[in-house]
Parts: structure tokens; sequence; C-alpha cells
């Protein structure tokens, strides 16, 4: 987020002075290197779904545009499609969101269970009624899509800091710069909220309250005996549980749990897959029984517990300060549209896309937004 609205606001007026304050540089910890990079169509919310179309047409070109000196990023675009599963208790949620999608030009259809067992042998796709396919959703290299838009805006003129923000300096009416672990103390009549995870501890210095946490989500890597015979899709099943297919054949998992630990411990534990997921993938696809779990890793979810959404745009009580929080692991795919989105804010044009519906104002007036599906 804070490499695509340093982007954004570069391109929109190049006499700005922009700073990123970064202070893990190797991004070792960045919830957008630690996962599994989904690019989906597939949202209840109108909003969602224009955010992910702009996605798709940024991130078509983007090797071409992020070139700098004639080197392209090489994020690996890869549209294999999303595959929604879906039980009897969410058939009707998933046939409304497929018909608001179908009325924004997605090519988004409904899979009957046979059909999804035609496509795709190794699933057995017993107990759903069948599942939404989006064949223009995908995955990419993650790294190489926040390095393009950091070389890219670097060589454009915006400066990043390797330091940490202790505090966001002012009052509670406006913003007046940051505090620097470093004891420097730049200026700025605005600052944008990028932290992601740390979102919260970040707000808070300046005595904003915001509804987001740092919960731990897991990947698992896969080596199967049986290989797939072309690349799955990012299979979703009405439980949560999602995997799809990587390099070599290798299968990554994941599944978001109730009991998924807030905090920012990013140690992965293999028994949560060997104990709980393997069971349940196995169900689904019986030829998976045998497999090794090559290795797993953990991420952050920046999750917005008062509704799942982003939290977008100015805090109405203080003048400068902006959000770009809570996207409850969507942020990597909404990086194009919310970073245009903040620049245009900034800079008063009027939004080419209009995402005033995630204002921070809900949050102030308790006015919670309603999706369904959210993973």
């Amino acid at each position: 987020m804070g490499c695509a609205a340093a982007y954004y606001l570069i391109s929109g007026d190049d006499k700005l002075k922009i700073a990123v304050v970064e202070k893990d540089p190797t991004y070792a910890q960045a919830s957008t290197t630690l996962s599994m990079a989904n690019v989906r169509i597939q949202f209840s919310l109108k909003e969602n779904i224009r955010i992910s179309r702009y996605a798709f047409e940024v991130l078509e070109e983007f090797d071409e545009v992020m070139a700098v000196n004639g080197i392209k990023p090489g994020i690996d675009y890869r549209r294999e499609g999303n595959l929604f599963l879906v039980g009897k208790e969410n058939r009707e949620a998933a046939q409304q969101a497929l018909a608001l999608q179908k009325s924004l030009d997605c090519p988004v259809k409904w899979w009957s269970t046979g059909k999804i067992k035609q496509a795709f042998p190794l699933y057995e796709p017993v107990g759903p009624e069948g599942g939404t396919f989006g064949p223009a959703d995908g995955h990419l290299d993650a790294y190489s899509l926040l390095m393009g838009y950091k070389n890219k805006a670097k060589a454009l003129g915006v400066n990043f800091i390797n330091d940490e923000v202790l505090k966001i300096t002012g009052n509670s009416s406006r913003v007046a710069g940051v505090e620097l672990i470093s004891k420097e103390n730049p200026a700025a009549g605005i600052v944008i909220n990028c932290a992601g995870a740390w979102a919260a501890q970040i707000a808070h210095t300046l005595d904003v309250k915001l509804p987001v946490k740092p919960v731990k989500r897991q990947v698992f890597v896969l080596d199967t005996a049986v290989k797939p015979k072309k690349p799955l899709p990012l299979t979703v099943l009405p439980s949560g549980l999602y995997f799809r297919t990587d390099t070599g054949g290798q299968i990554l998992l994941g599944k978001s749990m109730p009991d998924d630990p807030v905090g920012f411990d990013l140690n992965w534990n293999p028994a949560r897959f060997n104990d709980h997921l393997w069971p349940e993938l196995v169900t689904f696809v019986p030829l998976f029984d045998r497999l090794k779990l090559v290795r797993g890793w953990a991420g952050l979810y920046a999750v917005n517990t008062f509704d799942g959404n982003a939290i977008l745009g100015e805090w109405p009580e203080c003048k400068g300060f902006y959000l770009a929080n809570g996207f409850s692991g969507h942020g990597l795919q909404q990086a194009p549209a919310v970073g245009r989105y903040l620049s245009q804010l900034i800079l008063q044009q009027k939004p080419t896309l209009d995402l005033s519906i995630f204002n921070p104002h809900r949050i102030l007036e308790n006015k919670p937004l309603n999706e369904n599906g959210l993973v």
C-alpha cells in the first residue's frame, strides 16, 4: 500500500516531496511477500469487484509500465482461476453475488459438481451444490509486485527511509509529521498510515483507535505423490480451506480459523496442518492421502474486526491523517486501486473510482459494511 500510494502520488504531481518510512527493507515480515498473492474478482460488494477489475487492468501491463532502465519487475501473473465451492446454506448468497458480478461484466460462471469433477478429476465435490469459477482470477509473484512499485517510485523521486515510526506528531485536529527511532522528525502536512498489521499501533500514537488486529495466518507447502495434470485454481471449500498449485506442481494450502493467534508471532506450526487441515483436504482430494509437508510459513492479516473491509481515506477528526488499513487479507490485490484513490483524494482530484464507501466515517458512526464470502 505504501509503495503503491507513493507511486501514484508522484505520478500525479512530480513536485511533491514524498518519503516512505520502512522499518524492514528486506520485507521478510511483510504481509505482501508472505501472502499467497491471489487476485480475484469474486466479491459480493460492488466496490470490491470494481477494485479487482482495475487491478486486472494494471497487472496485465505492470511489467511494461513499471520497467526502470529497461528492467521489468517480472510479476509472473498467472490467470489460472479461482473456484469457490458452495454448500446448501450459502447457495442463495453465492447466487446473489454471481448475479452482481455478471451485471458488472465479470467472467464468472456457475459450475455444477459434475462440471467441477470434469474439469478437475482429482476433486470429489460431494456435499457442495456446485461452485463459482472465475477464469480471470489468478496469482502472481508478490515480491516482484512490491519491488515494481517501489523501484518505479524511487526512479520518479520518492525517498525511501530505513527507519521506524515511533509516533505521528501533531494534535487531535491536524498532523505535523512523524517521529522516528533515529530521532529524526520529518515534518509533513499529510501522513498516510500504510502499516498493515501494525496500523492500530501507529494510529494509537495520535489517539486514533482503529479496529485492526494482527492475526497470524499460516501457509503450508505440500509435495503430493499424485500430481495434478494441469494447474489447480485457487480452490476454496465451504469451510474456508483453500489451496492451489504452485511452481513444480507443489500445493499451497491454508485456512483462516477462529483460534488463529492475535499478535506478531510469525512461527509456523506443522501440527496445524497434520491435525486439522490434512483430513479435510483428503476428503475433497482423496488422492492427496500420500504427501510430504515440505515447509510452511506464517504471515499477518491486518484484520478489520469491524466489518472485514478497508478503512480508507482521511480520518474525520484529524486533518492530513489518511488511512489505508484493515484489508483483512485482500491488500495486495487492492493496492493499485487504493493507491490511485488516495493520490486523487490528496491531490484534490475527482476519483476515477469512487471508494468513499470505505471512508473511516463508518467506524465513528458504527455503520459496518455487509459483505458475504470474505476469505
